[in-house]
């Protein structure tokens, strides 16, 4: 029987040799759509997604379109994309802060009051399945030459050891000179200390003891009231609190050095909160100790999570000062202290110390903290760790702890120069963290030079990189339309289908359940190669099936029932209809990912055993490798072909026997 074309193959043929021909004719736009038609030809074709997978807009309704800056994965299965202020200042300025929840079992949406602005915060997951969200956004940055008013911060003091300062906003502080500043937040100072000296007499006799009084201190921002050069001060002074009057007048006042008209950065807030995912709703809790934008919140073994740099709430990056926040308690205590520039990658190794690989997302000077090592946080010490290619453009990197997570290897990808940059790089590195000194090697490069790449663990242990651009916030057309695979075992990338979006600063990616790639975001500066338009927030939501997807279906592994928390003895047993064809499992940690910054993503080995109708998983015991909290359990097929994944439960916190200490902050 001969071959007969189908009607739409007819069509699409004879179209795209009718624009072919008009293209002859010297018409370069019909050129270019008969290429995109035959594209999208190629793309659809079955044998096409088996090699390269394929991209799938997700209808997004307008009212749910926010700019979103976070993305996190819940374990009832939906997103939580938070937006807070967007990047908005107008937003900021109404009090507009947008969450959605995304479901993407059916692709509904849903819309979550959103108390506070937690436009570029931090956040982590937490062992009973909530998100920790911490930080955001007190005032937005005013650039260089839009500053109208000195500002700056003010160290406020008091010297009562009776009673609290609280100050409320719009406070006036009054220089010896009459300058005058206006406080924009409350602040509130702490009681002076009381503390006793002991003197000794020349005959070494111990005389009465005397007590001094040691002043609290608290920050607050202050602008000038009056604009321009009338609200200026080049010298250190001291401010009398206007309003307040005798001993109050005496105990409180401020201190602030030189204020000025130069940029004025973003100011962090120091509110904290629990997502509670069965209530879809931000329950408070305490507070942070500093106010932090742009944290890193990293999960410890022990239920505890960490808060690490951020900028504070006068704009300045927190010199070091880190908090520990503890779930059971609802509270933050201090911790180790360790300067770091802002959304530094921070991973609990096996140990329970931490790797910082260098990435990071901008915000600190360009020769502090940057250089990469292994912090224990107990003893407060920081090894380097050193061999990395182009250790200049780290900023804006991408950082993965590699599968299985017992192998102890990271891997740096990518990443640039410091600030606005120009300078971008190709290299990734990996390093071992099992040898005695470890050292990053270089490995395989990527195709180009990538800031903002998106590096996502799949369950086949590859990596799956995609996005980014070459040029700072996309400048100048960079985004790069790209994505690829990473083989750790061959040490190679292979390229994937093409995504029809651009994302670069302010773009997340992440895993779904059902083992494909959620990819949301991008806020580029401009909207054309010569800079000339001005760029929007990327809406569109894409998701990626990965090849795996395209197999027969028929002999794709399925987890039946089982149960939703390991046992005492860390193994599950879930029923299964074919057991031999289950190879592997992994038990993979959801993302809490922003500014390409992902420290939650984990893969970890299980046991496996197989019996007629189930299989049975064992879960490592060791909870430096398994933090507590919910994962998705991945099988994979002899060709990495993955299950839809089992959420489950693994390990309650404990209380640390051995509590990290919170050391002298260091000159």
């Amino acid at each position: 029987m001969a071959y007969r074309p189908s009607k739409q193959f007819k069509n699409t043929v004879l179209g795209t040799g009718a624009v072919v021909v008009l293209a002859a004719l010297n018409a370069p736009a019909a050129l270019t759509f008969a290429q995109e038609r035959y594209h999208a030809y190629k793309i659809g074709q079955s044998s096409y997604k088996i090699q390269y997978g394929s991209w799938e807009q997700v209808r997004l309704p307008e009212e749910y379109r926010i700019n979103a800056m976070h993305a996190a994965l819940l374990h009832t299965g939906k997103v939580l994309l938070i937006a807070g202020s967007g990047n908005s200042q107008k937003k900021f300025d109404q009090g507009t802060f947008d969450t959605v929840l995304w479901d993407p079992q059916d692709d509904s949406f849903k819309k979550i009051p959103t108390p506070e602005d937690f436009f570029c915060s931090g956040h982590s997951q937490l062992p009973d399945g909530r998100l920790l969200v911490a930080g955001g956004t007190a005032r937005y940055e005013v650039l260089d030459g839009k500053v109208t008013r000195a500002g700056g911060g003010m160290r406020v003091k008091n010297e009562s050891p009776d009673k609290l300062a609280r100050l409320k906003k719009g406070t006036r502080f009054r220089s010896p000179s009459g300058v005058e500043y206006v406080s924009k937040f409350d602040v509130t100072v702490p009681k002076a200390k009381r503390e006793f000296e002991i003197t000794y007499g020349r005959a070494g006799q111990v005389k009465p003891w005397r007590t001094k009084v040691v002043a609290a201190e608290a920050r607050v921002f202050v602008e000038a009231v009056k604009a321009g050069a009338e609200g200026l001060t080049t010298e250190v002074a001291q401010y009398r609190v206007v309003g307040l009057r005798g001993k109050d007048a005496d105990n409180v006042y401020g201190l602030a050095e030189r204020l000025s008209v130069e940029k004025q950065d973003f100011q962090g807030i120091k509110s904290a909160y629990e997502f509670d995912p069965k209530a879809e709703k931000y329950v408070p809790v305490d507070p942070m100790k500093d106010a932090r934008w742009y944290p890193t919140l990293v999960a410890l073994q022990d239920g505890r999570v960490l808060a690490v740099s951020g900028l504070n709430d006068v704009g300045d990056v927190v010199p070091g000062d880190n908090e520990y926040y503890d779930p059971r308690t609802k509270q933050w205590t201090r911790g180790p202290f360790r300067y770091f520039p802002t959304y530094p990658a921070l991973f609990l190794l096996q140990g329970g110390k931490l790797l910082y690989t260098g990435s990071n997302a901008g915000y600190g000077p360009k020769g502090k903290g940057r250089e990469p090592g292994v912090w224990d946080l107990k003893t407060d010490k920081f090894t380097e760790v050193a061999g990395l290619e182009d250790p200049d453009r780290l900023e804006t990197s991408s950082s993965v702890l590699l599968a299985p997570a017992q192998d102890q290897r990271v891997m740096v990808l990518g990443g640039g120069g410091v600030g606005e940059s120009k300078l971008s790089s190709s290299r990734t590195a990996i390093v071992d963290l099992k040898e005695d000194d470890p050292v990053f090697r270089s490995s395989a490069r990527l195709p180009q030079g990538t800031r903002y790449l998106s590096s996502v663990l799949l369950p086949d242990d590859s990596v799956f990189t995609t996005g980014g651009s070459r040029d700072y916030r996309g400048r100048g057309a960079s985004d790069i339309h790209k994505a690829q695979f990473y083989y750790p075992r061959t040490d190679s990338f292979v390229a994937a289908a093409d995504p029809s979006v651009g994302r670069n600063y302010h773009s997340e990616a992440l895993l779904l359940p059902d083992g494909r790639v959620a990819t949301f975001g991008s806020d580029p500066l401009f909207a054309d190669k010569d800079n000339t338009r001005l760029g929007k927030f990327e809406h569109r939501l894409e998701v990626y099936s990965p090849p795996y997807l395209y197999r027969d279906p028929a002999r794709r592994p399925v987890l039946g029932a089982g149960p939703a928390e390991v046992g005492p003895d860390g193994r599950a047993t879930f029923e299964a209809a074919h057991p031999e064809r289950i190879r592997r499992a992994r038990l993979m940690r959801p993302s809490a990912v922003t500014h390409t910054t992902d420290v939650e993503q984990r893969s970890i080995e299980l046991g496996l055993t197989r019996a007629a109708g189930s299989v049975t998983v064992e879960v490592p015991k060791d909870p430096t490798l398994v933090p507590p909290g919910w994962y998705m359990l991945f099988v994979t097929d002899a060709d990495g072909t993955p299950s839809v994944a089992k959420w489950l439960r693994v390990g309650a916190p404990k209380p640390d026997p051995d509590p990290a200490p919170a050391p002298e902050p260091e000159e």
